[in-house]
């Protein structure tokens, strides 16, 4: 009987040991600061990513597989605002509430290139910086933004909407729930944003021509990941 539970013992951290070598390797692929870090849990630099915030508890995950590192310069100093995308640079995974919550945002809808497509290729992203809750994707041609961190009061419940007269003299309204995206939701460029229902918002309008300076910036500036990491 004692030979018998001691072979039951063996067996178990056998199979201990082999579920142990077959998890996925978790690593840390990008760090805001002293506190904030993104980690991703997967084999050959893919996978699962997850987000931190040590000193708010926070413990989230904005990707849930696949995700591949973003490659080109990334300088996130925003805290309640966090955006993150991916190698593609298909869209973002966003979080308005210090990375408790995640949410998709994207592209807005064609004329943002100068081909009229909507969206850049990869190979023309050069950065992307997160300051002061608002995300800049700088490309070889364009810059890409989201609107400045709230909706246009005038568009919130019981707030009395905008009007508004084109050149042609056709006039309109633009009430509640009828502006599009929430704020932080969508990314266009200034000529993208041309003759758009944003155009007319206040969370729109005085947006920069290039991406605002950073200083005093502790975190990376780059993403790494370890293909070999075991």
């Amino acid at each position: 009987m004692k030979a018998l539970f001691s072979g039951m013992a063996a067996a178990a951290v056998m199979m201990a040991s082999v579920c142990q070598a077959n998890e996925p390797p978790t690593q840390v692929v990008y760090r805001f600061d002293d506190h904030r870090y993104l980690e991703l849990k997967g084999w050959d630099c893919e996978g699962e990513l997850w987000y931190t915030d040590t000193q708010r508890g926070i413990h989230s995950e904005p990707v849930s597989q696949f995700y591949r590192i973003f490659t080109k310069k990334f300088v996130h100093p925003s805290e309640r605002y966090i955006a993150i995308t991916g190698w593609g640079v298909g869209g973002f995974r966003v979080s308005k509430d210090y990375g408790k919550t995640w949410q998709v945002a994207q592209f807005s809808p064609g004329g943002n290139e100068p081909d009229g497509m909507n969206s850049p290729p990869r190979d023309d992203v050069l950065s992307f910086t997160v300051v002061n809750d608002q995300g800049f994707l700088l490309t070889k041609h364009r810059l890409y933004m989201s609107s400045r961190p709230f909706d246009d009061p005038r568009l919130l419940p019981g707030g009395k909407g905008i009007h508004y007269e084109l050149q042609d003299g056709v006039q309109g309204d633009i009430t509640t729930g009828t502006g599009g995206w929430a704020w932080g939701m969508v990314y266009m460029t200034k000529q993208g944003l041309k003759d758009t229902v944003q155009s007319l918002q206040t969370n729109w309008k005085n947006q920069p021509d290039k991406v605002p300076e950073v200083k005093s910036y502790t975190g990376w500036d780059h993403m790494r990941c370890d293909m070999d990491a075991r």
